[in-house]
């Protein structure tokens, strides 16, 4: 990857003169069956750009609370376009109740801010969202001349694990973005995709939100490597992720710590309190691993997190527990 990044390449992306940036954008368009891309910086500058691009100041997005661009991107949306998130809580499979949904879409009223799209994520910790689902949100959504966004973040994840095409995954999205320095394993970057005046739209906000960078096509080069490596490796990640469930259910069930199978990358811990937690993460410091505290863990497998590593931390999870 870093040599693909040291022979990249590279002109003005500010004034569309970057090749390798041009040809990666067209390329994951076409991946994903849209007319343009936009490259960004980060999966939170794709996703502002997103909704800054379809919504107005006094508009509205409907989104889950627990979702990433209303929960975890610091309420730019709010901060920077002046639009009004309307959060609904996520169910226990990571989507929406969609009968909720449309009773929160608002009536034209003065009263209340205009609601413009819907804000969906897939995968959302770890779970893959079933595209039946999302074909119901679209009709829901063409029936109130709604958009739809979709905070692909792991949309990676979520094709080799459903065995759908990125194309078929984002169909039912007027725009999606997807984060290349998550399991695909480039260093930096996010692309948004959707139709070209919509990415014209989101240009424009990229630069004035800092994202305007000069001869990145560095970056490109690495997200197009990974595009030709790592997709499919993604299933050597899945495959851990349902190993270590597996393993921390066998030792946990004794001590009221709970587990859940994992879908893809994610597998998830609940201790009895977080108390427990910290002293788990300090445990774990002192054998050189590093895990979050906090009486939820999340707890990811990727490229660089090799079997080896996992065994390792169940023995050292098992070693804690005695």
């Amino acid at each position: 990857m870093r040599e693909a990044m040291a022979n990249a390449p590279v002109g003005d992306d500010v004034y569309g003169e970057d090749p390798t940036i041009n040809a990666l954008e067209q390329r994951v368009a076409t991946m994903l069956g849209k007319e343009s891309a936009l490259l960004c910086a980060s999966g939170t500058q794709s996703n502002l750009c997103g909704l800054l691009a379809h919504c107005r100041n006094g508009e509205e997005y409907i989104v889950g609370q627990e979702y990433h661009t209303y929960r975890y991107e610091a309420g730019g949306a709010a901060v920077v376009g002046g639009i009004v998130p309307q959060p609904l809580e996520v169910q226990a499979d990571g989507t929406l109740d969609l009968d909720v949904l449309v009773s929160r879409i608002k009536p034209d009223d003065p009263h209340f801010p205009i609601t413009r799209l819907l804000a969906f994520e897939n995968t959302h910790a770890g779970k893959v969202i079933d595209q039946a689902y999302f074909n119901t949100a679209r009709r829901i959504a063409d029936q109130h001349g709604l958009a739809m966004h979709l905070d692909g973040a792991r949309l990676a994840n979520a094709v080799v694990a459903s065995d759908r095409s990125f194309a078929e995954l984002a169909a039912p999205f007027d725009s999606v973005s997807i984060c290349c320095s998550k399991g695909l394993g480039a260093p930096v970057g996010s692309l948004l995709v959707g139709n070209a005046d919509f990415i014209a739209r989101a240009r424009r906000w990229r630069k004035m939100v800092g994202g305007g960078m000069r001869q990145a096509g560095v970056i490109a080069a690495a997200i197009d490597y990974a595009l030709d490596h790592h997709i499919e490796r993604l299933k050597q990640d899945h495959a851990n992720a349902a190993w270590l469930a597996e393993e921390l259910a066998g030792i946990a069930g004794q001590h009221a710590i709970t587990t859940h199978p994992a879908q893809t990358n994610m597998v998830y811990l609940e201790l009895p309190s977080a108390e427990l937690g910290l002293q788990l993460q300090q445990f774990m410091a002192q054998r050189n691993i590093v895990i979050p505290s906090g009486k939820k863990l999340r707890l990811v497998t990727h490229l660089n997190a090799e079997r080896p590593m996992l065994e390792q931390f169940i023995s050292s999870f098992a070693e804690f527990l005695r």
